[in-house]
């Protein structure tokens, strides 16, 4: 009888991670003099303390890395509070477990997640070990980031030893499951492949690391929410969000977009290089972060076009950034005679091969007054 009725129950909740609060890049300040990515991150999570004023789900978890470091600035710590006493005062129940910017390293620093443990709706779990969270009709199995590899077995058999058929059970984790999920970040911890039967026993497996939102392999209860913003351009590709699941009738998972600020790509095929620079259009680009691809790009051309050109095409974007990419060709160095070279020389040997004696004495003057340059300012940096 109890079992049929914890059947019927009509379980919402809302799952986001990976939030990155006190991120910053770009070096560009908005008109509170506050960098401006750093800017965006906040906008994105209030974005989402919205949506669960509208949702009002039964349940609210994040999967780790609230913050972008495990010691944030005294900014980021001031808006996550303010924003954990919106959440507070909804009277639903918010379970959070720390991801891999969140821990230190060493035993020695405080985990910043305990600034949070005075709010009564707000469940933690960041020690680097299981912790069940339990509810009348259902139990959260939280597995925070592991530095540890052999304790975080033993953590995930007291997980297993935990789990209750008479109630719904959610596991929440911060790993890699599966090398495809990995970050190519200091000490990720990846779950290892053999305990993952675990999760046909779960009702839903919320996961946290990976910054694009998915199911994971052919595990059909298993999800990454991914982040809330973007912490790199290798990262366009993917829309940012939060998983909205029901446990009504099985497991339900709608994603849900949040408005954050697009990175816009930009081409210009150098084999025909001012008639691609006509037909740019930035229309598109204001308070965008805009990546302009240069392909096709001879030594001759890099060195006479200047990045600079190329972002005043670009005047309300909030940042342009450059990728150069050579042209191949059959009189190429090879890799042992670029290594042999200087990056100077390598230029001039080029050049050399391409131009007249005329233009080869003009550019070769050139790039070294550009290096010259380059080697002073390196000089004042050390």
């Amino acid at each position: 009888m109890f079992k049929t009725l914890v059947e019927e129950l009509s379980l919402k909740i809302l799952h986001f991670s990976d939030t990155h609060l006190g991120f910053n890049d770009l070096d560009v300040l908005n008109d509170e003099n506050i960098n401006q990515r750093e800017a965006d991150f906040y906008d994105a999570f209030s974005q989402v303390i919205k949506q669960i004023i509208e949702i009002k789900p039964d349940y609210i978890i994040h999967t780790g890395d609230l913050f972008h470091r495990s010691h944030p600035s005294n900014r980021a710590i001031t808006f996550a509070l303010e924003q954990f006493q919106i959440i507070n005062e909804l009277d639903i129940p918010f379970i959070l477990i720390a991801g891999n910017h969140s821990t230190p390293r060493t035993n020695l620093s405080s985990p910043i997640l305990k600034i949070f443990e005075g709010f009564k709706n707000i469940h933690l779990s960041y020690n680097q070990e299981y912790k069940k969270v339990e509810f009348e009709h259902i139990i959260f199995h939280t597995l925070p980031h592991m530095n540890d590899d052999s304790k975080a077995l033993s953590q995930i058999e007291l997980c297993e030893a935990n789990i209750d058929k008479s109630k719904k059970n959610i596991m929440m984790m911060h790993c890699s499951v599966g090398a495809f999920y990995l970050m190519q970040e200091f000490g990720e911890w990846v779950f290892p492949t053999d305990k993952e039967y675990i999760f046909k026993m779960m009702d839903y497996v919320a996961l946290g690391h990976w910054h694009g939102f998915g199911q994971v392999g052919k595990h059909e209860n298993v999800f990454y929410s991914g982040s809330t913003e973007r912490t790199s351009l290798n990262d366009k590709r993917n829309s940012k969000g939060f998983v909205h699941v029901s446990l009504e009738d099985g497991l339900e998972i709608k994603y849900k977009e949040i408005n954050i600020r697009p990175i816009i790509q930009k081409e210009v095929n150098c084999e025909e290089y001012e008639n691609a620079l006509s037909k740019l259009d930035a229309s598109d680009t204001k308070d965008a972060i805009v990546e302009v691809r240069i392909f096709n790009l001879t030594p001759l051309q890099s060195i006479d076009i200047q990045n600079a050109d190329i972002k005043n095409l670009f005047p309300k974007a909030l940042h342009v950034s450059i990728k150069r990419e050579f042209k191949h060709s059959a009189n190429e160095s090879s890799v042992e005679d670029v290594e042999a070279l200087s990056l100077e020389e390598y230029f001039i040997e080029h050049i050399k091969e391409d131009s007249d004696e005329r233009e080869f004495d003009r550019l070769k003057k050139k790039i070294q007054e550009l290096f010259a340059e380059y080697e002073e300012v390196s000089d004042d940096t050390l």
